[in-house]
């Protein structure tokens, strides 16, 4: 068999297995989604309008279902839908992607799915979520998608399932959020109702700007790092004796330069861990000892 036949019937491959399993989001078809287990569709949060969604199955069928959990932060949601047997994806090995692997990407279209292919061209790319965060490692590849195909997945030659695209970068690329054990335990969590809880600091901060503006006026050297404009009452930041107008250098080991990098350190952190702060012209560090419960700027 020639490359071009193993193509052709790898494409067929996956379609055969996995085209029943992607379904279009809206009764317009919004987006597309993926049947994950018995009742659950996931799709992308940006897909969602209101508590209830129209679910559009390759057999033709039009189910209103429920949002069960929305992460608008992980541009992520879970939809409660009567799938009627229609078998959830099973998961590959998202976690184990590189640069070069083939991968397949499938999106809903009339009468079944389309089916495309192509190659990871990056790792652990980023991009904006619908709530204005950055969203980090993403996978970047080059399977074609057209309008309507956020939210479907990419897979492998079997149709198992490796990725939720996400985020069209324009001239042929696209990223995915990797299907690694992190994405199934976000997706089961909201399909049990449970918000998307994230560890913060529990402080609101300024632009970096404004940090230098502030800085140059009152005589002190420019530094990078992440200006604190406020601090929650009894939060882990307040606890930790961290205090407004304070500027965060360094957070568990990793320099912070403005508020993405900062998310970023607060995500990786183990607990307890340390925060190096600038205020005035003293340099001290700090330990956080605890996280505030709910999700927050920071």
């Amino acid at each position: 068999m020639g490359a071009l036949e193993e193509l052709q019937a790898a494409v067929q491959q996956v379609d055969a297995t996995a085209g029943r399993s992607v379904v279009g989001i809206g009764s317009h078809q919004r987006g597309s989604g993926v049947v994950v287990a018995d009742g659950r569709v996931v799709t992308n949060a940006h897909n969602i309008r209101g508590d209830e969604v129209t679910v559009r199955f390759g057999d033709g069928r039009a189910v209103r279902g429920r949002s069960a959990g929305i992460d608008p932060d992980g541009d992520l949601a879970v939809i409660e839908v009567d799938t009627a047997g229609t078998p959830g994806l099973a998961w590959g090995a998202g976690d184990a992607l590189s640069v070069g692997s083939v991968v397949f990407g499938a999106a809903a279209a009339p009468g079944g799915a389309r089916v495309t292919f192509g190659t990871v061209s990056a790792l652990a790319r980023a991009f904006r979520g619908p709530g204005g965060r950055r969203i980090g490692g993403s996978v970047e590849h080059t399977a074609p998608l057209a309008p309507g195909s956020s939210g479907g997945p990419i897979l492998d030659a079997r149709g198992c399932f490796l990725g939720l695209n996400t985020h069209r970068l324009g001239d042929g690329f696209y990223l995915a959020q990797p299907a690694d054990a992190s994405l199934r335990a976000r997706i089961e969590a909201l399909g049990r109702g449970e918000s998307a809880a994230r560890p913060r600091l529990g402080i609101a901060i300024a632009p970096t700007f404004v940090a230098r503006r502030l800085r140059r006026s009152v005589g002190l050297p420019e530094r990078d790092g992440v200006l604190v404009r406020g601090v929650e009452e009894g939060g882990p930041a307040a606890r930790a004796g961290i205090v407004e107008g304070d500027l965060i250098v360094a957070l568990a080991g990793r320099s912070v330069a403005d508020g993405d990098e900062l998310v970023e350190a607060i995500a990786s952190a183990a607990m307890p861990y340390e925060v190096r702060i600038v205020r005035g012209a003293d340099e001290r560090v700090v330990t956080v000892a605890g996280q505030a419960d709910a999700a927050g700027e920071a």
